[in-house]
């Protein structure tokens, strides 16, 4: 008889979640380490930061977690024949951090066989021994080889089985280059997986393999994570977690079971946001991360999908289909998504207004860190229907969670029973984890 694995201890009365991504990338243009985590109060207030992102690679026949180093060609051009094969070793496992820029104050010893971020996530957890440390698979650039993976019973076997070796066994490659890396050496950093495949179904990247059987295998996948990790627990002696982060539209959700898959869980991590932006070039602005569906809206009124592009109806589309509400965690934008030359329109806010193009960013057009519009021009409004807030200067329109519409989402987490909330990403957040804060304190 298999030994069952560890019954999870129970939370206290009350307890949510309060999460986080931590973006591999952050640590370049944005200079956000993780000793930024620790030094702005963030991991205080965190249950669990979600690092982001590993990737899939062909490998053995099949489909494996891996690490390598290589610029990511789909970033600049989705139509490159190898987009979606990047990876940052670098960052993971190999980049000393100087003693200014460590949680612990010590710089990384240059022979030590594992630095950079992984490094500092160990350090953090040793600070911090309660909070979670999860690994999310997949995001938006590196979903190509998730619909393959999952096709068959023995691909998803060794998936997952490569999944666990390299990030829970901490089995990392070596590095020549960095001289990093070997087996054990990232055992104990990682207390679960998050997988992000974006999206069953399609939707996604051009260059991502589409499978018809995507909602059942998605489903299957899930299961077979759940019972290695089961099994891997009952070695070790730990339990754990399986999140996954979704599309929030019903576009999206249809193309899942989430009351079967929900089940292989501990919960599921919901992209409430993205639902407008600039993408849509040249409008009408609409907001990205509305609490509630506005009729006004021509988006709204345009129907198809655009109705249910909103938090409340991606939380009730997953609780009729049979997801516990305990499973259920609301993700917060750490920035916004806006577009210029806005006409101001009758009420003179450039609400629901055509544009000429996406908004200037300062890391790509269309989207701007919430730290970084904080203080930008305009005037900032509270919608008293979407609950999302929005800025206006008489030609740029940014949509985008100030501290009000954050504290109205938290209230509406409790609410609802849900589980928690979330933020994408960490290092947009205002000084001294200004929006992590009122999540944090609004959800106690």
């Amino acid at each position: 008889m298999p030994t069952p694995a560890p019954t999870p201890a129970p939370s206290p009365a009350g307890a949510r979640e309060v999460g986080g991504y931590f973006a591999q990338w952050g640590i370049y243009d944005r200079n956000y380490k993780l000793k930024d985590v620790d030094t702005t109060g963030s991991a205080k207030l965190l249950t669990f930061i979600n690092y982001a992102f590993g990737n899939l690679y062909q490998k053995n026949g099949g489909y494996e977690c891996g690490i390598v180093n290589k610029a990511e060609p789909g970033a600049s051009n989705p139509n490159a024949p190898d987009a979606g094969t990047g990876g940052d070793q670098w960052a993971d496992y190999g980049k000393n951090f100087g003693a200014n820029e460590s949680v612990n104050g010590k710089a990384d010893a240059w022979d030590a066989p594992l630095k950079g971020n992984f490094n500092q996530l160990k350090l953090l957890k040793a600070k911090y021994p309660n909070l979670k440390i999860i690994i999310s698979l997949g995001g938006w650039t590196w979903s190509r080889w998730f619909a393959k993976a999952a096709a068959t019973d023995p691909l998803r076997k060794q998936l997952v089985s490569s999944c666990i070796d390299l990030y829970l066994k901490g089995n990392l490659p070596v590095d020549t280059g960095s001289n990093t890396g070997g087996n054990g050496v990232a055992a104990g950093i990682f207390d679960g997986i998050d997988i992000d495949w974006e999206f069953p179904g399609g939707a996604g990247q051009p260059y991502n393999a589409v499978d018809p059987n995507d909602k059942q295998n998605y489903t299957l996948l899930l299961a077979e994570f759940r019972k290695q990790l089961d099994a891997y627990g009952a070695q070790s002696g730990k339990r754990y977690l399986l999140t996954v982060a979704i599309g929030s539209g019903t576009d999206k959700i249809e193309h899942t079971a989430p009351g079967e898959y929900s089940k292989s869980l501990d919960w599921i991590n919901i992209m409430s946001y993205d639902f407008h932006g600039g993408w849509e070039s040249t409008g009408p602005t609409d907001f990205q991360g509305a609490l509630y569906a506005d009729p006004e809206s021509p988006n709204y009124k345009a129907g198809g999908y655009a109705p249910t592009y909103n938090v409340d109806s991606s939380v009730k589309a997953l609780l009729n289909a049979g997801v516990p509400p305990s499973k259920l965690v609301v993700g917060i934008p750490f920035y916004g998504r806006g577009w210029t030359g806005v006409a101001a329109g009758a009420k003179g806010d450039g609400l629901y207004q055509k544009a000429t193009k996406p908004a200037p960013g300062k890391y790509e057009e269309g989207i701007q860190d919430y730290r970084l519009l904080k203080g930008a021009a305009g005037t900032l409004r509270e919608h008293p229907v979407t609950k999302e807030s929005y800025k206006y200067d008489g030609s740029t329109w940014w949509s985008y969670d100030s501290p009000t519409a954050v504290q109205i989402k938290m209230d509406y987490v409790k609410a609802n029973n849900l589980r928690g909330a979330f933020a994408w990403e960490l290092d947009g957040d205002g000084p001294n984890s200004e929006l992590l804060k009122i999540m944090g304190d609004g959800l106690k």
